[in-house]
């Protein structure tokens, strides 16, 4: 079932944040949700969960209308927000408890203790949470927001504040759940973009400017593949320029190349050919892949 948006527009007060924003996230998926700020993700999550109204649109959940059926979608979804309000004054154990009894979760002390073992806050469960580190507080919100089974999980920043240890244990958490349920992931990282979603929704100024998987965006982004070469001995550029597929040599040192192909095809088969061929030795090859960063730049600027 996962989410459903049709024509979703969000303006306050005369401002809109959101314009016109149609996409689906799956059961089985991770699907990314980026921007630069105040692109209108967080608005976006906001509706999706029913924190705030829509202005016009359709959202759904689980099949669910969230105007018309809010608290049955709210029951549906697991939100942790940018900002992870917790109590600090509370016991990590004792909040979790609080958490339970206010979703009314069935066999709630057994969720509990799966949610502290799964999110690795088995040390930290009788600390209050004012005392724990930032890392530790995004995994008691991480726990609180899973609690309850839901079958969608929103994420908006989920990895802030962790150290690379435990981003590599949140980031297998995030996958294990995503085989399941539908979850929407809000970062500015990069890298964790590239590590966990399936497919990406690039929204700019309220407006959706890509929604496709990340190798299909590069390929879209670019239109070119490059390729750096190291010779023993350099051919001349002319030679190069030659090549089947190569439009463009830019010297990188005495024996050093990028290849240039604006039809986005792999060119090294013809670049090793024609090594070959000509009795060059070829001491290196290496294909350029855009980076998740450089399409997000591309479509954003």
């Amino acid at each position: 079932m996962g989410v459903s948006i049709s024509n979703l527009t969000k303006n306050y007060s005369g401002q809109l944040a959101v314009n016109n924003v149609s996409f689906e996230a799956k059961p089985g998926e991770i699907l990314g949700f980026l921007g630069p700020n105040g692109a209108g993700k967080s608005t976006t999550m906001k509706i999706i969960t029913c924190f705030i109204p829509q202005t016009s649109g359709e959202v759904s959940v689980c099949g669910l209308d969230t105007r018309k059926d809010s608290i049955e979608v709210r029951r549906q979804i697991g939100y942790l927000p940018e900002h992870n309000p917790l109590y600090k004054d509370m016991y990590v154990k004792e909040y979790l408890e609080f958490a339970a009894k206010a979703n009314k979760v069935s066999n709630a002390r057994l969720r509990i203790s799966e949610m502290i073992d799964m999110t690795g806050l088995g040390r930290e469960q009788h600390k209050q949470i004012g005392a724990l580190s930032k890392g530790y507080r995004q995994r008691v919100g991480l726990a609180q927001a899973m609690l309850h089974d839901p079958q969608v999980l929103i994420l908006d920043e989920p990895t802030s504040g962790l150290d690379p240890n435990q981003l590599a244990e949140i980031r297998a958490l995030i996958k294990t759940i995503g085989k399941e349920k539908t979850v929407i992931f809000s970062t500015h990282i990069m890298q964790e973009v590239q590590a966990l979603c399936d497919r990406v929704i690039i929204i700019n100024q309220g407006e959706i400017v890509a929604n496709d998987s990340i190798e299909t965006l590069k390929q879209k982004v670019t239109g070119q593949a490059v390729v750096k070469v190291e010779f023993l001995k350099a051919p001349s550029q002319s030679d190069l320029l030659n090549i089947d597929g190569v439009d463009k040599v830019v010297v990188l040192g005495e024996e050093k190349f990028q290849l240039v192909t604006n039809a986005g095809k792999d060119i090294r088969k013809s670049v090793f050919e024609f090594a070959v061929n000509n009795k060059f030795v070829l001491l290196g090859m290496e294909q350029e892949v855009s980076s998740v960063e450089d399409v997000f730049k591309e479509l954003t600027k």
